[in-house]
């Protein structure tokens, strides 16, 4: 049986009901770490992706002896300690150079992982575009290029997509202000080649959007790159287990989100419903009730007449009697 915390003040239970499953959760918040050993090019990196991540993350600069694919257990120290859902681990080594682990878990418990190694030559920084920067705190547009990530068979792509929607994805918003979306993240990766050992690289590039005078109604969009600039190899994959993964997948059923049975809406938005009768028996149907079935008095009239000239005809001549 799970230990069951009983909170000793308001301010605890507080911290308790925050971190309790909701019907609609909260925000994802992402923690940043690095290993014992770990190059310069790694942590400029962590260093912009905690940047273009802000005000959802948490980022650590002391040194941890972790090792995520051989025990995962302080990940999920500090996943409990600092409520964050995903973290991200830059370590280096003679085997792996620069290498970026994004982490993802449920319940506090490492739920999968994917190891992403730097490509150190072709990286640039953020601060080596000099250009302007969008707003802290805004929401990007995911743009996803490449059939690798259109696999509909679960792979390490796939994978690294849902990574990184779930990382920009930020607060969840009901409404699109046309004012706020100042930048766009491009990931990219180029098609698979029959017999190819080697994996395609995933490119991340990062896009300012700019909108000029066209002479027109519609502005002229242009796109500028603010950085980073990564260029990724992909490497170990700890993939959720199955029945993990159906619970983290669940959905607490709220009135709201029930949908209303037989009612549906067109094109044009009229609501149009559906209407179930029973097998009506057509005897017992009464038509002579109804007004628009009643007969006028001319026609009645008519009728009347007929049926007594049928009757004189029918009937024999009576023979007088006489006394």
């Amino acid at each position: 049986m799970l230990r069951q915390i009983k909170p000793r003040n308001a301010r605890s239970k507080r911290a308790l009901d925050k971190k309790a499953p909701k019907a609609v959760e909260n925000p994802k918040t992402t923690l940043f770490l690095r290993g014992t050993t770990c190059s310069q090019v790694v942590q400029d990196a962590l260093t912009d992706l905690f940047q273009l991540r802000i005000p959802l993350a948490k980022k650590f600069t002391k040194k941890n002896p972790i090792h995520p694919f051989d025990d995962a257990s302080s990940l999920e120290f500090f996943s409990e300690k600092n409520d964050a859902s995903m973290l991200v681990f830059g370590s280096t080594s003679k085997k792996r150079p620069h290498a970026i682990t994004l982490v993802r878990t449920f319940s506090y418990k490492v739920l999968d992982m994917v190891e992403l190694y730097l490509n150190a030559e072709t990286f640039r920084t953020l601060a080596q575009f000099k250009n302007k920067k969008c707003a802290v705190g805004l929401k990007p547009m995911l743009l996803f290029a490449g059939t690798p990530f259109e696999s509909p068979v679960s792979d390490e792509y796939t994978l690294l997509k849902s990574f990184f929607t779930d990382f920009f994805k930020g607060e969840p918003a009901d409404k699109v202000d046309v004012e706020g979306l100042q930048y766009i993240v491009s990931i990219s990766a180029r098609d698979t080649v029959d017999g190819e050992e080697v994996k395609p690289s995933v490119h991340l590039r990062v896009y300012l959007i700019r909108t000029k005078k066209s002479g027109q109604k519609l502005p002229r969009v242009e796109v500028e790159e603010m950085g980073p600039r990564m260029d990724f190899r992909v490497g170990r994959v700890k993939e959720a287990d199955e029945s993990i993964m159906k619970e983290a997948l669940k959905r607490a059923k709220t009135s709201a989100e029930r949908p209303k049975k037989n009612i549906s809406t067109d094109i044009v938005g009229d609501k149009m419903g559906r209407i179930h009768l029973g097998r009506q028996d057509l005897k017992e149907l009464q038509t002579r009730k109804m007004k628009g079935l009643k007969r006028s008095r001319d026609v009645a009239r008519s009728e009347d007449e007929m049926e007594e000239d049928e009757i004189s005809e029918d009937e024999p001549a009576k023979k007088t009697r006489k006394r």
